[in-house]
């Protein structure tokens, strides 16, 4: 489990993540999370979160905005919200490097997301072009997780019966739905193997 000010970092791209609140420390209303993103590397896919609103502010670069179909880009200081069952995308425009704070209102298990993405991430396990997990860890996931994230399409009742074979055939095969960071020693979590 995370605390304020443990970092996650993606070796290979650079990519990092701060976590400034988590849902312990706010009990559970809030998670807040500060995010480095290089160029040319695939953040999100539109999606939706059914119970939680998504925050961004924009603290340094420029990011576009996909909100309930309304397109918009942001530069420092810019801030836009998602409301739970909206759905949404963002992306870094440009060649230079920018950094995003997120907030998720409340905080379900958003945290364990993250934790569990950015191992996989690490362990080599998520495509580097797609920034998605192979189509039977992806379905444990979406499964694990449908109430902090369902993807923007296909609609959800086919997304539901589709992960509804395809998650148990994962978990059958060992993919997992919580994979634990591997936090440096003396931080707040412990390294899970996979």
């Amino acid at each position: 489990m995370a605390r304020a000010g443990d970092v996650m970092e993606d070796p290979v791209s650079g990519a990092r993540a701060v976590f400034r609140l988590t849902a312990a420390e706010t009990n559970g209303e809030l998670l807040r999370m500060d995010f480095t993103i290089p160029p040319h590397i695939p953040v999100s896919v539109e999606h939706v979160h059914p119970r939680m609103e998504e925050r961004f502010e924009v603290l340094s670069g420029t990011f576009g905005f996909l909100i309930d179909g309304e397109e918009h880009v942001g530069v420092a200081g810019h801030r836009v919200t998602a409301p739970a069952g909206v759905r949404h995308n963002f992306w870094l425009v440009g060649e230079h490097p920018g950094e995003i704070r997120f907030e998720f209102r409340p905080a379900l298990r958003a945290e364990e997301v993250f934790e569990t993405l950015w191992t996989l991430m690490r362990a080599g396990k998520i495509n580097r072009k797609t920034g998605a997990p192979n189509l039977l860890q992806g379905a444990v996931l979406l499964s694990e997780y449908r109430d902090e994230y369902v993807l923007a399409r296909p609609p959800r009742p086919v997304q539901m019966a589709l992960f509804g074979v395809l998650a148990p055939l994962g978990r059958l095969l060992g993919y997992r739905g919580r994979h634990e960071y591997p936090y440096p020693v003396g931080s707040s979590a412990s390294a899970e193997a996979l």
